[in-house]
């Protein structure tokens, strides 16, 4: 008998308010850029891609675009983008 394996998406994991803040401050404590932009691009596939890319005033393919792997988004776009997904940073000092 053949397991069926489908593959991973953690947009899929992405259901509550609560579920994407600690996704977020996860992926905040690892201190890297890419893996922030990445990060953002699931909680966008988990909201809907073409519902957040409107509030953004961009187009879908223009925020898979900033977001995906070769991205390089502005600090303007990344500010919109984490203000439509309903998400807050907060600065702490370093331990």
């Amino acid at each position: 008998m053949k397991t069926k394996l489908t593959p991973y998406d953690t947009a899929d994991y992405l259901k509550t308010e609560e579920d994407i803040a600690g996704y977020i401050d996860a992926v905040l404590e690892e201190n890297d850029p890419q893996l922030l932009i990445a990060a953002l691009g699931d909680v966008a596939r988990a909201r809907g891609m073409s519902s957040v890319a409107k509030e953004v005033g961009a187009s879908r393919e223009h925020l898979y675009r900033s977001l995906s792997a070769d991205g390089n988004p502005s600090a303007t776009t990344l500010l919109k983008i984490i203000s439509v997904l309903g998400i807050q940073l907060h600065a702490t000092p370093a331990k």
